[in-house]
């Protein structure tokens, strides 16, 4: 693909890189030395808030361990500062469609959230090669309708968050190993500081993609097709990186733009209007650069050539925008293993067993990877933390059938 580095624009927007976590949602001030719980959930991203809000409504106590300072997974609305904010730009995912993905669109509804229809009124711009002017043209009306929530889709964590218990919630802190011990299933726990912890339950969740579970010890150990075909499995997004530049208006709009594009050119593949339903104006784009040229070219360096290529689709009003935000998942050791740092394709919905042998009947996966509809969306996400509760309180139920015979 060809790209060429640019010169700079004519000014410097602030510019803030999103890393990791930058501010903690959940703090829980009790001793992780040695805790009890009914489930024991890996992950606060959609999945394990699915899971966590479906126990609480059957009165299943539970306690959610996540290794990021804020909750979400790769749902992340930040302010144009890189801060957590509840009207803020998708730094991950942003869209589903309600048409044709039921259980979410039930969830935003149950949840009071408000939604709005990605922006598509306009001409969409195609860049074919760089030595030919990029052509716009005016599509048919796009079926089904992709759907964004009002504050970013970090509002849908924040309110399958808020009705939680507090001290059933703990961040910063990592899970390094499974062990069953005298049936049940011992947790150990670490944190950035290396204090080490366990968590003693019933059952347990992973709410995170497989290639990460994959870095956990298991005793005993998963069965080895099992560990291959966690390996095997493309994490979703963990390949990509997002460029946001933020604008004063959408003048893009004025001059009769979708905000929509496609280029062979780059660095950006694809770009949209990700102004928000409050009126904060800018564009994204999907970097087609592989995450390790990421790497060497460098963050200003790409948000220069980003800058560069929304001028030449959108004139030169694009060089000036207030600021810009710069997300790698491949650069976040939370959502991506070195397997992850070249693109594997989407994930493929599958019906099989995701764990076997001696763990079946205490481990469910429910990342959205594992989910057998819509793997690799925020729809799969929520079909699978909603199917593993539904496993977890059956194993429970029947538990308690045999302990009462």
């Amino acid at each position: 693909m060809p790209w060429h580095e640019p010169p700079a624009p004519t000014h410097s927007p602030r510019r803030s890189s999103v890393v990791g976590s930058n501010e903690r949602i959940w703090k829980v001030e009790q001793d992780m030395r040695r805790m009890h719980t009914t489930v024991a959930i890996l992950g606060g991203g959609l999945a394990g808030l699915c899971v966590a809000r479906r126990l609480q409504a059957d009165g299943i106590d539970f306690i959610l361990v996540d290794a990021r300072e804020r909750l979400g997974g790769r749902i992340l609305s930040t302010n144009e500062e890189g801060l957590l904010s509840d009207d803020g730009f998708d730094l991950g995912p942003s869209w589903f469609w309600p048409d044709v993905q039921p259980d979410i669109a039930s969830l935003v509804q149950e949840l009071g959230l408000t939604t709005f229809p990605q922006y598509s009124s306009g001409d969409v711009v195609f860049e074919r090669m760089s030595r030919e002017p990029a052509w716009r043209c005016h599509p048919e009306p796009q079926t089904p309708q992709s759907m964004r929530i009002a504050g970013g889709t970090g509002a849908l964590i924040a309110a399958l968050a808020k009705g939680l218990p507090r001290n059933s919630v703990v961040n910063a802190t990592r899970v390094t190993q499974l062990m069953i011990n005298e049936g049940k299933v011992t947790l150990t726990t670490a944190t950035a500081e290396r204090s080490e912890g366990a968590l003693v339950a019933d059952q347990v969740v992973a709410a995170i993609p497989p290639r990460l579970l994959a870095e956990v010890a298991f005793f005993p150990g998963v069965e080895q097709s099992t560990a291959q075909r966690w390996q095997e499995t493309a994490t979703w997004m963990a390949p990509h990186a997002k460029f946001f530049a933020i604008y004063g208006r959408p003048f893009w709009r004025e001059a009769g733009f979708s905000g929509t594009a496609q280029s062979f050119v780059g660095p950006m593949g694809e770009i949209h209007d990700a102004t928000t339903a409050s009126g904060k104006a800018a564009l994204f784009g999907f970097l087609s650069v592989g995450a390790d040229l990421r790497a060497s070219i460098g963050e200003a360096a790409l948000a220069t050539s980003c800058l560069a290529q929304l001028a030449r689709l959108y004139g030169p009003d694009a060089l000036h925008s207030r600021a810009t935000l710069f997300k790698d998942w491949a650069a976040d050791p939370f959502t991506a293993t070195a397997q992850d740092r070249s693109a594997s394709g989407h994930p493929h919905p599958s019906a099989a067993p995701w764990i076997a042998g001696v763990w079946q009947n205490r481990l469910s996966l429910c990342s959205s990877e594992t989910s057998a509809i819509e793997p690799g969306f925020m729809a799969g996400a929520v079909s699978a933390g909603h199917r593993a509760a539904r496993e977890v309180m059956q194993r429970l139920n029947g538990r308690g059938a045999e302990s009462a015979q």
